[in-house]
């Protein structure tokens, strides 16, 4: 079957749509008194409070090669060595296998507040975390401290590794940094918003704080959320910003086509051109503060405070939406057979199928905020507020299970050796090994 064979049986209704947009791509702007693109009807998004036909920009790009002129498939290389989520489409992937054995742990490094910050590994053999002390940290493969940079604030943001080395990590402090990785000596940084109080807590300290991202995408260009999405090549050079109406607490997720997807505590999911303008939004029902996730057929995956995992099409329209029993922070993990899978503040952490059908759960001791990643023969692995780190089988049965010091919010990441690095709210960051 064709790749547009599968999409029409997939979202019947897209191509209708598309067609019906075509036959009115010319008609005036119609004001319709709108909040967000589901107040319009067909085709037509929101802007300024009037519903209008779009711009006729292409669907979110499926994976395919770039080609030169001859033709012939060309390697852009990868765009960073580490990232939330492991690459910019956020799916969670590890190319290395989770030991079959229940690992031990190797050795702890203390920091000086709890880990909730994903780490990212370089190609340097540095483990870089951000803690709740405000500063990030360079730790090598035997748990030793490397460097240290201190920022002005609390940290939440996982750090983001560029192909040449630098280090890109968000604070709390209003500020997203760059560092050099051998040195830990500051490159450049760029404030998000103009916030009067960039430190502590409350909603208008908390507006402008850099938690979502960064993300790397395929050309170099650096992705993060705070007030706005922003998007900064790498001199810390803006190239667009892109308002919300709530804060962004998400890492924005990146296509290959360049396009951006990221969720808003303003109820909504945006999707932003490659020049910053809008494409088109989604609003659910709750904040979004679980990071978007896009499979290769351009559908986009995302959990939200209504209790709901949310699959959207690549233009805009509702797939699925599959019910929990609580919040969904975690983001969504897309497995190679297209099995979605995320954990839940109800404890439970879900396989849904493709189609939005239950594929199986499993039973947690608490709320899961951490997001899995699914290694490379399918076996998945994620933390639990229960102080756990759990490893499934593909089929949803227990493998191993380690307790760790405190919750497990920070998302585990594996390195090629099998070693498991994350971190938890005792402050320290765990180094796993299986003997």
């Amino acid at each position: 079957m064709s790749d547009q064979d599968q999409n029409q049986r997939r979202h019947p209704l897209g191509f209708l749509i598309v067609a019906l947009a075509g036959c009115v791509a010319h008609a005036p702007p119609l004001p319709a008194g709108c909040a967000c693109d589901n107040d319009c009807k067909l085709a037509r998004i929101c802007e300024a409070g009037h519903c209008v036909w779009p711009k006729a920009p292409a669907p979110l790009a499926c994976e395919v090669p770039l080609a030169t002129a001859g033709g012939a498939p060309v390697s852009v290389g990868p765009p960073a060595q580490g990232m939330f989520r492991f690459e910019p489409q956020h799916r969670g992937r590890s190319p290395f296998k989770l030991p079959a054995q229940r690992p031990e742990i190797r050795w702890t490094f203390e920091t000086g507040g709890p880990i909730t910050s994903s780490p990212a590994l370089s190609s340097d053999g540095l483990i870089l975390v951000g803690s709740h002390d405000g500063r990030l940290h360079a730790i090598d493969r035997q748990g030793k401290s490397r460097w240290s940079f201190a920022t002005g604030d609390l940290i939440f943001s996982s750090p983001a590794v560029a192909s040449f080395g630098a280090v890109y990590l968000g604070s709390d402090d209003d500020f997203l940094y760059a560092v050099d990785g051998r040195s830990g000596k500051s490159l450049w940084k760029v404030r998000a918003g103009n916030c009067a109080q960039t430190q502590g807590v409350g909603p208008e300290a908390s507006r402008c704080d850099v938690d979502g991202g960064p993300t790397i995408g395929l050309d170099g260009t650096i992705y993060f959320g705070g007030d706005a999405v922003y998007a900064v090549d790498p001199n810390g050079n803006l190239r667009w910003r892109f308002a919300t109406g709530g804060h962004i607490s998400t890492a924005p997720a990146v296509a290959a086509d360049g396009t951006v997807v990221v969720g808003s505590m303003d109820n909504s999911v945006y999707v932003i051109n490659k020049d910053g303008t809008k494409r088109w939004d989604f609003r659910a029902r709750g904040d979004v503060e679980s990071s978007p996730a896009i499979e290769e057929d351009g559908t986009i995956y995302f959990g939200s405070d209504d209790n709901k995992l949310y699959a959207i099409s690549p233009l805009g329209q509702i797939v699925w939406a599959f019910s929990t029993g609580d919040d969904i922070r975690a983001a969504p993990t897309i497995g190679r057979d297209g099995t979605v899978y995320v954990g839940s503040f109800d404890s439970l952490f879900y396989a849904v199928h493709r189609d939005g059908t239950p594929a199986w759960t499993f039973r947690t001791g608490d709320r899961i905020l951490s997001s899995a990643l699914v290694d490379a023969a399918g076996a998945i692995l994620f933390g639990s507020q229960d102080d756990r780190l759990y490893c499934l089988e593909p089929d949803g049965k227990l493998r191993w299970s380690v307790e760790l010091g405190g919750d497990v919010d920070s998302s585990p990441i594996l390195a090629a050796d099998g070693t498991i690095y994350v971190g938890t709210d005792d402050k320290k960051l765990y180094a796993l090994h299986a003997p």
